[in-house]
């Protein structure tokens, strides 16, 4: 038995991310009031990502307990489609894009911080909200994955939402740059065009292999449990 149930998890990681996000916004930087706004760096949308996701959880939750006992068929299609969409949600864009965003920020921190997070950041954000938005983001989404079990779609499905979703941040980003003439990232600064083009052309691998992984953990974890309990019948 679980020492702390689901569903007051997937709440209190709710919560989280509403302060988080609130925290964020709040902060007076000056790349808030260009032109995009907060919605440039893919850091931002992956935070909006996580905070619908587990929004989308908790109200599966909540629907889970309405509809326990009943016998309306209405209310048990639509719960059926809350967990389509949390399932979908987790296997295309919570787990690929949050994984891809805590080792890509920290890869890149610890081999040359101002290539992603200039110390200017440093007098704007705190550590803590730093953290909040380049690290917990991968043990609350294992955690997830650990708790419930999330039917993933056809993988050709997955990879080409997954495709879908790098592509047009890609295209978002170099729009950006169309408007105001700097890049989101002093990474893309350094980089020559043809670096850049690379660059580019290696996100959406990225990304895809990212979604194998949790697709494959989450079949990991989940036969493991099955065979587990098998075993103990």
């Amino acid at each position: 038995m679980a020492l702390i149930p689901s569903q007051v998890l997937r709440v209190a990681i709710l919560l989280s991310y509403f302060s988080i996000l609130c925290n964020y916004k709040a902060i007076d930087m000056p790349a808030h009031q260009t032109y995009g706004g907060s919605w440039k760096f893919l850091t931002f949308i992956d935070l909006v990502i996580q905070a619908v996701f587990f929004g989308v959880c908790v109200l599966t939750d909540l629907s889970g307990m309405l509809t326990r006992g009943s016998d309306i068929r209405e209310q048990e299609q639509q719960l059926k489609k809350l967990i389509g969409l949390r399932d979908w949600m987790m296997a295309v864009l919570a787990f690929p894009v949050g994984v891809c965003v805590v080792t890509m920020f920290w890869a890149l921190y610890l081999y040359d911080r101002d290539l992603v997070y200039p110390k200017l950041l440093d007098s704007f954000i705190p550590q803590w909200l730093n953290h909040g938005m380049h690290t917990t983001v991968l043990p609350f989404i294992i955690i997830e994955m650990r708790t419930t079990y999330h039917h993933y779609p056809s993988r050709c499905c997955g990879l080409g939402a997954v495709f879908c979703f790098t592509v047009g941040y890609v295209l978002w980003v170099c729009w950006v740059h169309s408007v105001t003439g700097v890049w989101v990232y002093p990474l893309l600064e350094r980089l020559g065009s043809v670096s850049r083009l690379f660059f580019f052309s290696c996100l959406p691998p990225l990304l895809s292999l990212f979604y194998v992984l949790g697709e494959t953990l989450n079949s990991y974890i989940w036969d493991h449990t099955y065979s587990n309990k098998i075993k103990a019948e």
